[in-house]
């Protein structure tokens, strides 16, 4: 075996590597941009704030990497096209596709309206589709595999509360992820699902708005677990640092639940 010292960047180095973030103008797809950023990878940004979008740019690229801002609604499948060749043709190639985009509505069957449930299973769910069924051809025509990763969530192993439309997509999330795990490994092409538990974003201080809630005892109840705090957005990024990087090179089809011990 040959005993010379491996670099401790090597395997999380993602240089040369196109990585696409949805989702990403806050919250856990601001954090892991940077954090992909940091180690080398050339980012494209998807949001639909085009305002916090162009923001979040000038910040990563002060790290010193290519990062361009694209307004995408990937709920929609021509702009999805559209996005994803703009991409190609700005940076060549796409390795990394991480299908971040998500959004919440607090509220049971009886309640919820049609739209509403339209809006959550458009965003949280049929969004992977559109923009991965787009990724996936540029990265089987590349030839060197790829490596996509899908937000699920606790919710989507095990039910919630007054969240009928999110369990319902968040669980297809996680066994849609298996199948194009099962369906592109033939081109080296991984596919693993991430499972946060409650993080400390704009969307979880949302739902204590949309329940009504205090903010201070809602965030508080969140953080009853055994890890006693809620998740911070850089927490998540780690381990999508993990799944997109060498290291985790015979990893795919699986979810990775990252919760401070929520679920256990």
């Amino acid at each position: 075996m040959n005993n010379q010292k491996i670099k401790s960047s090597t395997f999380l180095s993602l240089e040369t590597r196109v990585a696409v973030i949805t989702g990403g103008a806050a919250g856990i797809g601001l954090s892991t941009a940077k954090l992909l950023a940091k180690m080398g990878a050339t980012i494209a940004l998807l949001d639909v704030n085009e305002s916090r979008g162009h923001e979040a740019i000038k910040e990563i690229r002060k790290i010193g990497v290519q990062a361009k801002f694209y307004l995408c609604d990937v709920t929609k499948d021509t702009q999805c096209q559209k996005t994803v060749a703009a991409i190609v043709n700005d940076f060549e190639r796409i390795d990394i596709l991480f299908n971040n985009a998500g959004v919440i509505v607090r509220k049971n069957a009886v309640e919820l309206q049609e739209d509403e449930w339209d809006l959550v299973i458009n965003v949280n769910l049929k969004a992977i589709f559109l923009l991965s069924r787009h990724v996936l051809p540029i990265m089987i025509k590349q030839g060197n595999g790829g490596s996509i990763v899908n937000t699920g969530s606790g919710w989507g192993l095990k039910g919630g509360p007054n969240a009928v439309a999110y369990c319902a997509a968040k669980g297809g999330v996680v066994n849609m992820t298996r199948a194009m795990a099962i369906d592109h490994g033939k081109h080296e092409i991984r596919v693993n699902c991430i499972c946060p538990g409650d993080t400390d974003t704009e969307l979880l201080r949302g739902e204590a708005v949309q329940l009504n809630q205090d903010m201070k005892e809602f965030m508080e109840e969140a953080a009853e677990r055994p890890l006693k705090r809620v998740g911070r957005p850089l927490d998540i990024a780690h381990t999508v640092l993990y799944l997109v990087s060498d290291l985790s090179s015979w990893i795919t089809g699986t979810t990775i639940v990252v919760d401070g011990g929520g679920i256990a």
